[in-house]
This record gives structure tokens, C-alpha cells and sequence, in this order.
């Protein structure tokens, strides 16, 4: 990924919708307290784990919005004045919430996906890093969706291969949309240790019905 990143450093965006809901279901159903939630605004991430968040909403396949912040990474203000991540936005935008974002300082970056391709503004020269790396580096790369993806999981460090195998597999049918709950289940299955709180699909189940990623 490059520093600052570019709009060439994301996949695809229903490649991106997939690897997000599958972290969401994953964190959801094998934790108590998930950091993620779904709405009718996208599906978030509240915590990257150092107090950045980020959000995906993608509108029927053709355009998608991704913003966020990482707090050690982002860099918000140039010439002690802060940047407008919105400047030249398309109409389509949602830009309610964002302006509210905006408004908070919360944004460090945001892309948006149309025609085809991923935009964003022309980065101030004083801007040396926008966090998005940082706050989602699983948006440009497989492998460390696989890594975070399987952290996620309350499983022995020696079930990693199964764990990795078991997302890779979900993830391609997410993709597709053609999950369903036995691919549900087999997600979550090597996941479940003795001793340890079993993984509930039906949460995982719920999001991935409501994240339209069922056949």
C-alpha cells in the first residue's frame, strides 16, 4: 500500500463488502461485545482496536463509499486548517452523514467507487499519511484479511490453517453471494475449543442475511 494511499490500494468493492461482513460475523459471533454493527448506512467497524474506525456502504454494486480514521496514522489538518475530504464529491454521495462526520474531525480518509474505479481528493502536500493502512489494511490485501479475520477467533494458535481455510473458503462464497447456513456453520466450526464459549451462527447467520450475502 502506498504512503499516502491511493485509490489504486483498494479492491473492488464487492470484494471489499465480502472480506467486511465476514470479519463482522466472525468478531460478532465469537465475541460479546462486537465492535461492528449494520445499518442502513453501511456496515462499521467502531474499533480497529486503537480507537480508528471505518465504514463501507455500497449501493447496488455500481458506486460504494469507504472513509474512516486511524488516530496514530491519520493526518486531518494542513496549514492548521482541516481537510475537506469531501471536496469534489460526487451528488450521489450520502452527504448528510458525511458532513456529520466532517463536522467531528472523524474523517482521515475517504474513497468513494464509481465508473469503475476508486476516488478521493488530491491530498495536500503537507499530508504524509491518511491511516488507512492503519485502520484497514484488509481492503488491498488477502493475506491480511485472512490474519485479522482468524485473530478474531477465541481458538487455539494451533487451529490457525483450519481457521485460515475455513475464511477463505466463506469469503469466496460471500463474494458471490451464495453463502448459506451450512457455509455459516462451516465458518465457524473450527472455531469452537472445549473450555471456551461456543461461536453462535445464529448471529453470524443474522448479519449475513441482512448483509444480502446469501444465495
Amino acid at each position: 500500500m502506498h504512503t499516502p494511499s491511493r485509490p489504486e490500494d483498494l479492491d473492488h468493492p464487492e470484494q471489499l463488502w465480502a472480506r467486511a461482513v465476514t470479519l463482522a460475523m466472525v468478531d460478532a459471533a465469537c465475541s460479546t461485545s462486537t465492535e461492528f454493527s449494520l445499518d442502513d448506512d453501511g456496515l462499521w467497524c467502531h474499533s480497529t482496536g486503537a480507537g480508528g474506525w471505518w465504514r463501507l456502504t455500497v449501493f447496488d454494486g455500481e458506486r460504494a463509499v469507504f472513509c474512516g480514521q486511524d488516530p496514530d496514522g491519520s493526518h486531518t489538518h494542513a496549514a492548521g486548517e482541516q481537510i475537506d475530504f469531501l471536496a469534489g464529491g460526487p451528488a450521489w454521495l450520502p452527504w448528510e452523514l458525511l458532513r456529520d462526520d466532517a463536522d467531528g474531525n472523524l474523517f482521515g480518509f475517504v474513497y468513494w467507487w464509481e465508473d469503475g474505479a476508486w476516488h478521493r481528493i488530491a491530498y495536500p502536500d503537507e499530508l504524509r499519511e491518511d491511516g488507512l493502512d492503519g485502520a484497514a489494511p484488509w481492503v488491498g490485501s488477502q493475506e491480511e484479511f485472512l490474519e485479522l479475520a482468524v485473530s478474531a477467533y477465541d481458538a487455539p494458535y494451533d487451529r490457525e490453517r483450519s481457521l485460515t481455510e475455513a475464511v477463505a473458503r466463506f469469503e469466496a462464497l460471500a463474494r458471490e453471494r451464495k453463502a448459506d447456513a451450512d457455509a455459516v456453520a462451516a465458518l465457524l466450526a473450527p472455531g469452537h475449543a472445549e473450555g471456551r464459549p461456543a461461536p453462535r451462527p445464529e448471529v453470524a447467520l443474522d448479519l449475513a442475511t441482512r448483509a444480502g450475502i446469501l444465495a
